[in-house]
């Protein structure tokens, strides 16, 4: 259903904290552009963390104003507890968005059985198309392979967002590949996962290098190992510096640094240390973007 290099989109805020939708108008029309090939509103890279309920739902909505139907917008509706992911998914559906992206609840460590349970629920609750999202080193709560192929079965969950390592990937592509869709969340193997038949790439360096991540993308679909290498070698070291802090700190520093957003960021996130600048701006250089 979806496919290609998909952005993380920050979310621009000026330096006050307060949104800033020209900003937003700005970064949409970027991606748009560069080829983007989907836009995930308001996800871990869009601070969805420090977003309240209403926030949210209000870049989601304006979001999909803004794209006018030329790319899929994703919205990120995850949350640790079911109801609430079940209100912003309701909500995100409502405001216009193409699918959802749900993280798995995060601190409060369900089992195996509770992360079913969740997912079944909000899956069938809401009639839209829906992503699971793994990322355990951020979350303390891993979804493991047996556990994504008793969801794969459910029409409306129509993917999974993998964030640990290649050989998962590769295990859910071989496992549940043909029921759902397989999606990288780290760009650094998401060259070789794509290769190796994930549908795409849920990217944080795109913000960034959306062109480059696009032809990247393109032709790891395609089959094409010379060229996502070639391309993908240029991106290798935003791919790393990208997350020299944690995200998105690091990447809305180089999203400013494109002129696109103001320096805005909320606490108890901070704007990028002083020692991680110059290796930033080397791998902008490098992908070409500066």
């Amino acid at each position: 259903m979806f496919r290609g290099s998909m952005v993380a989109v920050v979310t621009p805020m000026r330096e006050n904290g307060e949104l800033d939708f020209e900003a937003l108008a700005r970064l949409v029309e970027f991606h748009v552009e560069n080829g983007t090939d989907a836009i995930i509103s308001v996800g871990t890279t869009g601070e969805s963390a420090t977003l309240d309920f209403e926030e949210h739902i209000r870049v989601v909505r304006r979001t999909v104003e803004l794209v006018k139907g030329r790319i899929p917008v994703i919205a990120g509706t995850g949350a640790n507890s079911t109801s609430e992911a079940l209100h912003l998914t309701r909500r995100s559906m409502e405001a216009g968005a193409d699918a959802c992206l749900l993280v798995t609840p995060y601190y409060n460590k369900p089992t195996q059985e509770g992360l079913y349970r969740h997912y079944r629920l909000i899956a069938d609750s809401v009639a839209i198309p829906q992503i699971l999202y793994n990322v355990p080193g951020r979350t303390a709560c891993d979804l493991k392979p047996e556990t994504v192929e008793r969801l794969a079965g459910i029409p409306n969950i129509v993917g999974i967002k993998e964030a640990s390592t290649l050989e998962r990937l590769l295990e859910l592509v071989r496992r549940c590949g043909d029921r759902l869709d397989v999606y990288s969340g780290d760009d650094a193997i998401a060259a070789e996962a794509m290769l190796g038949g994930a549908k795409g790439v849920i990217s944080v360096t795109a913000n960034v290098a959306p062109r480059a991540s696009h032809e990247m993308a393109a032709a790891a679909l395609a089959g094409d190992r010379a060229r996502t290498e070639a391309v993908n070698e240029r991106l290798a070291e935003l791919h790393k510096a990208l997350f020299l802090e944690s995200n998105p700190i690091p990447v809305k520093w180089a999203v400013n640094r494109l002129g696109l957003i103001p320096p805005g960021i909320r606490l108890p996130l901070t704007p990028l240390s002083e020692p991680f600048r110059p290796a930033v701006q080397a791998a902008m250089q490098q992908a070409g973007v500066i």
